[in-house]
């Protein structure tokens, strides 16, 4: 009995399932989301609710301590999760429409138009990303800023920041993703299979569709997987700054922030730092290891490049 033989997409699969650390930290990632999103629903605490339990240290009734406002410590982890993991998946979002649409079309078109939205990219990568993001934010809070206060709520005008946010880190989040997709068009693009599609009359766009996305669809997802984590971390240096999530909101950078904030020599009140840092840390790691995995799974000769 012969074996049957498996796609190239099966032993991907497989040779993902394989590694032990990319398949624990998969799991990991599913428990967390699952906790992260149906807290709301399981738990008698609020994230916003004051109470007279000032800075109290984990008990039975709070497992994470409260903060210097009585509010419930895991209830506030829990959705300043929900809001990071949120800001992870529009930035990588952000970049997979920006960066493979800009990396594509350069790619394939070449020549000239390859040659001036490279170097538009260029530019922006010249640009210190930190500091871009920061100016762009409060650009934007600048100009809209009165706007918003006598338009909306202080409820709906923390959400418009949070737009701001996203805004500016789409405004990075991109740029690696077209420069990597603009490379593999560019070696496919005279590939003689494309070259046989051009001679049958295929329209560029349906060449593009058809022949070359689909096969750098295994470097994009692998890359998207790097993207998150990295979204994330820039997202929570930016709340840590203040300069992010603004309060009542709130995210692991602001949190952490908030926590750091307390240290002094007299009482450090560690559950406001170390359970924010922690879940980070987990979070960043698992995504990390599994876009790993997906690396060796999905592109195996590319450790070699």
């Amino acid at each position: 009995m012969s074996t049957p033989t498996l796609s190239p997409s099966q032993r991907a699969w497989q040779q993902f399932y394989r590694n032990p650390i990319s398949i624990t930290s998969f799991w990991v990632l599913v428990v967390l989301i699952f906790v992260v999103v149906l807290h709301p629903w399981i738990s008698h605490q609020s994230p916003t609710a004051l109470t007279d339990a000032i800075a109290q240290p984990p008990s039975s009734s709070h497992w994470f301590g409260t903060d210097l406002m009585g509010r419930d410590l895991l209830s506030r982890l829990m959705y300043g999760a929900r809001i990071s993991m949120l800001v992870g998946i529009v930035g990588a979002g952000v970049s997979l429409l920006i960066g493979v649409g800009w990396g594509a079309v350069a790619g394939y078109a070449g020549g000239r138009w390859d040659e001036v939205m490279m170097r538009i990219v260029d530019i922006l990568y010249s640009l210190p990303s930190v500091i871009f993001v920061i100016v762009l934010i409060t650009t934007l809070e600048g100009l809209f800023k009165n706007w918003l206060q006598q338009t909306f709520s202080n409820e709906t005008a923390g959400m418009a920041r949070l737009l701001f946010l996203f805004a500016g880190l789409g405004a990075v989040s991109w740029l690696t993703m077209a420069r990597i997709v603009r490379g593999e068009v560019l070696s496919l693009s005279t590939s003689n299979f494309v070259d046989a599609s051009r001679a049958m009359g295929a329209s560029h766009f349906h060449i593009l569709r058809t022949h070359i996305l689909p096969n750098v669809a295994g470097v994009v997802i692998v890359y998207l997987t790097l993207t998150i984590p990295s979204v994330i971390l820039y997202e929570s240096f930016l709340s840590y700054l203040g300069l992010g999530i603004q309060p009542p909101q709130a995210s692991l950078g602001s949190l952490m922030a908030e926590g750091a904030a307390q240290i002094n020599p007299i009482r450090i009140y560690w559950w406001m730092v170390v359970f924010p840092g922690m879940l980070l840390v987990v979070m960043l790691l698992a995504l990390n290891f599994i876009g790993d995995g997906l690396r060796d799974a999905l592109d195996p000769h590319g450790r070699h490049r």
